[in-house]
């Protein structure tokens, strides 16, 4: 029985070891946030860009112990740019005859889960709003997340996983309460 119990343990540690991908987990927005975005009477957005387009940019990869944590949108921008677009539509803040055009380019994107017990998200993103083709808004904003997680590949890959959706969220909280941005949407 011992025999057993080591082949299947074996097995096991070499699937979870061995470099697979993953997919990262779907965005859900921040409610709370994008009420408080509408009650601001912000001016609705044509439409949404983020960059780098290209699955190769090193923005647009992310590994977590040998993993591949890939994008469902199949590139990190393009996550970035579904997150923006779902956050305006649920904010009722999405139309395409708008003046205001919004967008980013992703300048920073990892999950850490190196660590011994807690794990790091960091992302960056340069904003910018053009309206009529005159910028009105220009910003880099960067957030760092940190989250519990182990020495383990089998609980740390999960965590750094499910982590990134957060990551995203927290980037986009701090984009929406940004002064200057709500300034530029007002105007």
């Amino acid at each position: 029985m011992t025999k057993i119990r080591a082949v299947v343990f074996m097995f096991t540690l070499a699937v979870l070891t061995s470099g697979c991908t993953i997919i990262a987990p779907s965005y859900a927005p921040d409610y709370s946030v994008l009420d408080s975005l509408k009650r601001q009477k912000v001016s609705k957005v044509a439409s949404v860009t983020v960059e780098p387009k290209d699955p190769n940019e090193r923005v647009n990869n992310i590994t977590l112990r040998g993993s591949t944590l890939a994008s469902p949108s199949g590139s990190y921008a393009k996550y970035l740019e579904d997150a923006i677009k779902s956050d305006l539509t649920d904010a009722n803040l999405l139309d395409s005859s708008s003046l205001f055009k919004l967008s980013a380019i992703l300048l920073t994107n990892d999950i850490n889960v190196a660590g011994f017990g807690t794990g790091y998200g960091t992302i960056e993103a340069k904003f910018s709003i053009y309206r009529n083709e005159t910028a009105v808004f220009d910003k880099k904003i960067k957030v760092e997340t940190e989250f519990e997680s182990s020495f383990a590949g089998a609980v740390a890959i999960p965590k750094g996983q499910n982590e990134y959706p957060n990551l995203v969220r927290a980037l986009l909280k701090k984009l929406y309460i940004d002064k200057e941005f709500i300034n530029a949407l007002q105007n």
